[in-house]
């Protein structure tokens, strides 16, 4: 199996990035969802160029491939959790969040990085879903236009609770973009079984040909809550075959964002997981 396996700083930010980094490749991962965050890389601080150069020989060092998450709570405004968002009323709040995204493929860029994730946001109250869309396309036109410039993927997450919150919507969306060709999807396995109608596996034979990130974890049908690996309901071993039969090169990325504060611990315990899981899927009897 040729999996790749990689750990978010969206679960490891009581840590120091450096650290951070430090401690996913002594415990053998091959790569980090980087989350552009204000302790991780702070997009918005001065110096980013120098500082985003830092952590690409830091990671080279290593050995270590990254995917750049824009997943931060607050990183654009501190009273709002993930706000503006692309559906945002104010259109210099729907600029801001662009920029960003504009922004994190630049960063991608000077990473190596495989792909950029994002997602729509909620539609806000009376907001039309005909205007939602309207505005989040116009809002990632650009982002796709710097995404084709730097030759870096724009993988768009399906989120619970989002106007773009499932597959059929993934699909929407790039029906009403003419299918651009830096449009990719970030498929978290979690959200497969949260809500989707088919199970996990199924999902990801689907999403296949438009696959640029993955996201995994574990999660209970109709709870959107990510879990620890065990907490949950899926079945991994058919998972982790159906992404090694895709030819995904990417990485698999844990997605553990509320469990900061046993971080190492975590993520030591989840790699040991997904390694028993992946021999059950070759044949060998796990450990």
């Amino acid at each position: 199996m040729t999996l790749r396996l990689g750990y978010g700083t969206n679960g490891l930010t009581d840590l120091r990035l450096d650290d951070a980094l430090g401690l996913l490749a002594d415990l053998g991962y091959d790569g980090v969802g980087l989350t552009l965050d204000h302790m991780h890389l702070d997009p918005l601080a001065p110096d980013l160029a120098s500082r985003t150069r830092q952590v690409a020989r830091r990671l080279a060092g290593l050995g270590l491939g990254v995917t750049v998450e824009t997943g931060a709570r607050y990183v654009l405004d501190p009273r709002r959790k993930h706000g503006p968002s692309l559906l945002d009323p104010d259109p210099e709040g729907r600029a801001a969040r662009t920029g960003l995204l504009v922004r994190a493929v630049e960063v991608a860029a000077d990473l190596g990085a495989h792909a950029v994730h994002c997602f729509s946001g909620i539609t806000p109250p009376d907001t039309t879903t005909d205007t939602a869309w309207q505005r989040l396309t116009d809002a990632l036109a650009p982002v796709l236009d710097a995404a084709a410039r730097a030759g870096v993927p724009l993988a768009i997450e399906p989120e619970p609770g989002h106007l773009l919150g499932d597959l059929a919507g993934f699909h929407r969306l790039r029906t009403l973009l003419g299918d651009p060709e830096p449009l990719g999807l970030t498929l978290d396995i979690g959200h497969c079984q949260c809500l989707e109608p088919a199970p996990p596996a199924d999902c990801v034979k689907e999403a296949a040909p438009w696959l640029r990130h993955v996201q995994i974890e574990d999660m209970r049908r109709g709870v959107h809550e990510h879990l620890p690996f065990g907490d949950g309901e899926i079945d991994f071993p058919p998972v982790l075959e159906a992404l090694d039969a895709t030819g995904y090169t990417g990485l698999t990325v844990v997605e553990l964002p509320r469990h900061s504060h046993a971080g190492p611990d975590l993520a030591r315990s989840s790699i040991d997981f997904l390694r028993r899981a992946t021999r059950t899927t070759n044949g060998a009897a796990p450990c």
